[in-house]
């Protein structure tokens, strides 16, 4: 089995029009689109919501609350849709304490409600590589899947590219 943990992000933002803003709602509706038209569709498959914010405002009690929901977890493969921005900072953090399971952060540069195709391959690019990847924390983002600290965003280009280290 595996374990989605959606945090929120930008891959979940919608348009409220109401506010005339982007926000990120409280629930895995964008997860569950993706998966019903995907190769997954008949795999088990696990999602819990938490968290439910952009992730420049994560705190660390934020990122307490991810890693206890992966430690807590019965599955050892893990999918974390998390905001961009600090993926990296959680990653970091969930990789001091998680050892004997594969952790694997996704996210979107644009909503999928503006554009579906980035946040479809990055999240189906975290959850074939979680099939047969070893334990360990990695980001799955733009094509590319490496260890938490070997992929980073450049804000320059808009993506996320493969570091030396």
């Amino acid at each position: 089995m595996i374990e989605i943990i959606n945090t929120g992000g930008t891959f979940n933002k919608r348009y409220n029009p109401i506010s005339g803003e982007l926000e990120v709602p409280n629930d895995y509706k964008v997860i569950k689109e993706i998966l019903k038209r995907s190769c997954f569709i008949n795999q088990k498959i696990h999602i819990t919501q938490i968290i439910s914010k952009d992730s420049l405002e994560f705190t660390k009690k934020d990122r307490q609350t991810l890693l206890n929901t992966i430690q807590n977890t019965k599955s050892n493969k893990i999918v974390v849709v998390h905001g961009t921005d600090t993926m990296h900072k959680s990653a970091k953090f969930v990789n001091k304490f998680i050892k004997n399971k594969i952790v694997i952060f996704t996210g979107a540069m644009k909503p999928y409600e503006i554009e579906q195709v980035e946040a479809t391959s990055n999240l189906m690019l975290a959850l074939g590589f979680a099939q047969n990847a070893k334990h360990g924390v990695y980001i799955a983002m733009h094509g590319i899947v490496a260890k938490f600290h070997q992929l980073k965003k450049n804000y320059q280009k808009g993506i996320f590219i493969a570091t030396s280290d």
